[in-house]
């Protein structure tokens, strides 16, 4: 992508920008719609079903749910910030976002996506505590440690944040206003730039990627350690084990993989016609699936899923009387 180091950064042109979404005619639209609409439809369900779940049910109340149910919360959120608008903006003929709704969106996106990348790394340090070291596990991950956990989640979310939300928006956007996407993301603001952008794609890949490769390596020594100490283990728990930390393993694999694709390889801002896809994947797709992964292979949360349903018809029944 050509720079232009002659222009002032300072200087904004277009107070409003276009953003462009999916081509085709009105049937390839309706049908994106539908597809949005279903997609976000489920992942709010799934959610908002297991944040209810975990934060009615008693049995629940321990440090692994409790890092799933703000995992529900961020994939909640992080939905919620993009699907709205890109669902209006199917059939709608200006598809217009204000500089500052366009920077509010990022800020956010950009917030929930790397909240969420922490939040893997934490679960994982939590299983590693949980098998590794069963002893320690009710001292180390306390319910203040457990918080704290989190509200770094969040800083660390926030600081990044921060830094791609001001240096991507301090630049000039004077050469067009069509942002080549469904929403506001660092790759198609870039290449509309007119200033020299060297620096911003230095912090897109400098910093995604020292967040994407550091949670890694976290996830995969916890990994690591887990798998040697539940091989030797002699009885059934320890196979049971293995498919408990493989619907974490599941959502790791879908989250990262996609995110690597898109900000932490340099050939991610070239492509936008592809990224377009994975964003559908990373942004729609996976939050619908992390509930789904993890109620469908979790035995706790089947069963409290059915002692909810069976709280519920006693309920019924007594009214009835």
């Amino acid at each position: 992508m050509p720079s232009h180091s002659n222009e002032n950064l300072s200087m904004v042109y277009f107070q409003d920008f276009v953003l462009e979404g999916f081509g085709g005619g009105l049937e390839t639209q309706a049908l994106l719609f539908t597809l949005f609409l279903a997609l976000y439809m489920v992942t709010l369900l799934g959610n908002i079903l297991m944040i209810i779940i975990i934060t009615l049910d008693a049995r629940l109340h321990s440090p692994m749910y409790f890092f799933l149910k703000n995992l529900s919360f961020v994939d909640l959120c992080y939905s919620s910030v993009i699907a709205p608008n890109a669902l209006a903006n199917f059939f709608s003929s200006s598809k217009v976002i204000t500089f500052a709704g366009c920077a509010t969106q990022f800020f956010f996106i950009s917030l929930l996506a790397t909240t969420e990348c922490f939040f893997l790394g934490v679960m994982a340090y939590d299983r590693f505590m949980a098998i590794c070291s069963p002893l320690r596990y009710p001292s180390t991950m306390c319910q203040s440690a457990c918080t704290r956990l989190v509200l770094g989640a969040y800083c660390g979310g926030c600081f990044n944040s921060v830094v791609q939300t001001s240096f991507t928006f301090h630049l000039s956007f004077c050469s067009s206003n069509r942002i080549n996407h469904f929403f506001c993301d660092v790759p198609p603001l870039l290449q509309i730039a007119c200033g020299n952008t060297a620096i911003n794609e230095l912090l897109l890949f400098g910093i995604c990627g020292l967040i994407i490769v550091g949670v890694m390596f976290v996830i995969l020594i916890s990994y690591g350690y887990i798998i040697v100490t539940i091989l030797r283990m002699h009885s059934g728990t320890g196979r049971h084990k293995i498919f408990t930390c493989g619907s974490h393993m599941t959502v790791v694999t879908l989250f990262f993989g996609t995110a690597f694709v898109m900000y932490a390889q340099p050939g991610a801002i070239e492509s936008m016609e592809q990224g377009k896809v994975v964003s559908v994947f990373y942004t729609l797709v996976i939050p619908m699936l992390n509930p789904l992964i993890y109620s469908l292979r979790n035995k706790d949360v089947k069963e409290a899923v059915q002692r909810l349903g069976q709280k519920h018809m006693a309920i019924r029944r007594m009214c009835c009387w």
